[in-house]
């Protein structure tokens, strides 16, 4: 069942050696926005350098370090906005996970490098990079980790606005992981889950329901919930909940899986 709670009521308790806690966020190249006007009056911290960046970085840190594994969406890869600092290898070092995984969009070369990032306790043995069907700038990650036979199969993604582009793109990555036993999908697919589950090509991969979906944007009121992890039906589902800690325009997901 989703709940809606905060970082340190869902990381409280000790996790298991034969669980993982995940997280998906999307960080908005560290922009904190606390209402529409933002999008407006903070538009040019897209584009350029800023002094607070530094400071919601050490916070989308300190968000990531309770998880095993985190899927971030609209990171930068290393550009003049972000100081040039690749913010998922930043956030990795600062949040102590040793191994990260980046995959850059939409390269916009010294301005903008946008990205979708991993950090991961344990090493991935195999790390795809796709991009997705559409115009340029949206892109998929498949991470396998564990045992070759039966990998745990991880997708991170961030989709189109588009609803018809968006059915090419889920119907591209169900037919990348087709023949994957257990598998998690981690991103902002800017779509509910309603959608996804039952009318979208996802509904042939045998994933959870999500019987209480919580909304996740915008993070100030949220209202539609369009950020998710989810999770093969053969894989248990111990706990899945939108945590209450606004860092940029989105809501992060969490959830607890057996492994």
């Amino acid at each position: 069942m989703a709940e809606l709670c905060s970082l340190r009521a869902f990381t409280e308790l000790p996790c298991t050696p034969d669980r993982l806690r995940l997280l998906s966020f999307n960080m908005q190249v560290g922009i904190q926005t606390g209402g529409y006007h933002h999008y407006l009056l903070r538009s040019w911290q897209h584009l350029l350098p800023f002094r607070a960046r530094a400071h919601a970085l050490s916070s989308i840190a300190e968000l990531a370090r309770p998880f095993d594994l985190v899927a971030l969406q609209e990171a930068d890869g290393g550009s003049w906005r972000s100081s040039r600092k690749n913010q998922v290898e930043h956030i990795a070092h600062l949040a102590e996970f040793e191994h990260w995984y980046h995959q850059i969009n939409r390269n916009l070369g010294r301005i903008a490098q946008h990205a979708n990032g991993v950090l991961c306790r344990q090493k991935a043995f195999q790390v795809e990079r796709h991009p997705l069907p559409g115009l340029p700038g949206r892109g998929m990650m498949i991470l396998r980790y564990g045992d070759r036979d039966d990998p745990l199969v991880v997708a991170v993604t961030h989709l189109a606005l588009r609803k018809q582009t968006q059915f090419s793109q889920i119907r591209y990555l169900v037919d990348l992981l087709a023949d994957a036993k257990r598998v998690v999908i981690m991103g902002d697919l800017n779509q509910e889950s309603e959608w996804l589950l039952r009318q979208s090509p996802l509904r042939h991969l045998n994933l959870h329901p999500i019987a209480d979906e919580l909304p996740t944007y915008p993070s100030w009121q949220p209202a539609r919930g369009i950020d998710h992890i989810l999770v093969s039906d053969s894989i248990p589902l111990h706990r899945i909940a939108v945590i209450d800690h606004p860092l940029s325009d989105h809501l992060p997901v969490a959830a607890e899986i057996g492994v």
